[in-house]
């Protein structure tokens, strides 16, 4: 009997498609080596870049801010902080509808990218504003059409990747994300240099010019974006069976086969206690990772020039970007993400000591190398596990998804206020170290649970294996054998 064979019965009874299994062990292995090589080839450019598009429209407008804006709008710093922060307002809860409407789509990817082309639309509209009002209103609207983006990004990898390889593709998108900020702040500067032009303001072409970039992106990615395993066009058809099989084998079900109601999902995950914790303990990582959006005040607070200081930012990011995929390939490889996080939160805390205990330039800048992919690096361990632990039904998990980054993602707004008073921040690094500190309560608490569930399903008891269901495990993953891993 072949070893495909063999995991025909260890899936019970899902059978194997026939194109694949009366194949070897090394056949299988091959064959499954160069999918994975190709879904790579095609998704994660696509997504990186999509994502890249997304992080820069978001952040242009602290960009145009150098250029006049506040000036030719008659806009107070006050008012420049709102229509700022007034994106959130949309892009927070939003996500949690666009991720239950995203599973009713055969074609997530065209989902994602008509959003792409019309947050582009939107963003270069906002060269066309002439009063603070309007300024309010895009703004709005933007985070509205943007909330598509990251949370279906996360939903559509996983449809795609199995346990095992989905750290480093989430991964790859934080490394995106350090590229954006990286190059973000080039691009506009080079932009800006428009300025006067055919009577136009240096700022509005900031926003044309990046707006209808983003709009051509998105309208080829829609051509070339690859939808789920089953229906994808640009897999052959053993290839397609074993894209599906993959993940039908590892979690009990495969993506666009499942019938259940958008508002039965979204119950479900709800009434789940673990992804309760979850959720906390995404807005205690993001309250950390709020570092990131002050990061140029904090190191202006060394005492160097400004541009020493912009300067100054760049290795930081870069070395986020190298920890961000090595944390996530070790992950992988170990099938673990309880050890990292709480590495990732002791040294965090370390580095939030160094600012607030001395003003030695040396040892100050040594802690904002580290505290980047310190106090970040355990969202994308934990966008991981939201998407393996909470895996079934798809519209649950899709509602998942979208709850803990929208709910998360209010420690944005709060934690902007604990930026002052420098060169020690107390308040801000105080907090952190708080957020650091309850994170790892809740996250070992959440360790506890799943491994309880895990022996409830090692018991064979039916009474026990029930209580363990009512987590939402299913009975095909119960006949599978699945379990939490990764704690």
């Amino acid at each position: 009997m072949s070893s495909a064979e063999g995991e025909v019965e260890e899936a019970g009874h899902r059978r194997m498609p026939e194109s694949i299994v009366n194949i070897s062990a090394e056949e299988y292995a091959q064959l499954n080596k160069k999918l994975v090589r190709k879904i790579d080839l095609v998704i994660l450019p696509t997504i990186g870049i999509l994502y890249i598009l997304n992080y820069i429209d978001r952040q242009n407008l602290a960009a145009a801010k150098l250029q006049g804006i506040m000036e030719d709008l008659n806009m107070t710093t006050q008012q420049f902080a709102t229509s700022v922060s007034i994106l959130f307002v949309g892009y927070l809860p939003f996500q949690i509808p666009s991720n239950l409407l995203i599973t009713k789509f055969s074609r997530p990817g065209m989902y994602i990218c008509v959003a792409v082309v019309i947050w582009g639309a939107i963003s270069a509209a906002t060269a066309a504003v002439k009063t603070y009002g309007q300024l309010l209103a895009v703004r709005s609207i933007l985070g509205v059409v943007e909330a598509v983006f990251f949370p279906g990004a996360i939903y559509y990898l996983s449809a795609w990747y199995t346990k095992t390889e989905l750290g480093k593709r989430i991964a790859a998108l934080y490394i995106a994300q350090q590229f954006g900020n990286a190059f973000g702040g080039l691009l506009a500067a080079a932009i800006l240099q428009l300025d006067g032009s055919h009577g136009i303001a240096g700022w509005r072409w900031l926003f044309i010019v990046e707006g209808v970039v983003t709009i051509g992106v998105g309208t080829i990615c829609a051509l070339i974006m690859p939808e789920f395993p089953h229906n994808s066009r640009f897999l052959s058809q053993t290839q397609r069976d074993l894209a599906v099989w993959r993940i039908e084998s590892e979690a009990g079900a495969a993506e666009g086969r499942e019938q259940e109601s958008v508002l039965k999902g979204f119950a479900k995950a709800l009434t789940d206690p673990k992804l309760l914790l979850l959720i906390f303990c995404n807005m205690m990582s993001q309250g950390q990772g709020s570092i990131a959006n002050f990061f140029p005040t904090i190191v202006a607070s060394l005492g160097y020039s400004r541009t020493i200081s912009l300067l100054l930012t760049a290795p930081p990011y870069i070395l986020a970007g190298i920890v961000y995929y090595f944390l996530m390939f070790w992950s992988d490889k170990k099938n673990m993400v309880y050890l990292p996080i709480m590495v990732c939160i002791a040294i965090s805390c370390g580095m939030y000591i160094i600012p607030m205990a001395t003003v030695n330039v040396g040892a100050r800048y040594f802690s904002m190398m580290i505290l980047p992919f310190a106090s970040v690096g355990p969202q994308l361990l934990l966008y991981k596990a939201i998407n393996l632990h909470l895996a079934r039904p798809v519209s649950k998990r899709a509602a998942a998804s979208a709850l803990v980054n929208a709910i998360g993602g209010t420690s944005n707004i709060w934690a902007s206020y604990l930026y002052y008073a420098p060169p020690h921040f107390f308040a801000a690094f105080g907090a952190l170290m708080g957020c650091a500190m309850l994170f790892a309560v809740a996250i070992t608490v959440y360790r506890w649970l799943v491994l309880r569930d895990n022996k409830r399903l090692d018991s064979g008891e039916p009474e026990l294996v029930a209580k363990a269901m009512k987590g939402g495990i299913t009975e095909e993953m119960v006949q599978l054998n699945w379990r939490y891993e990764m704690f």
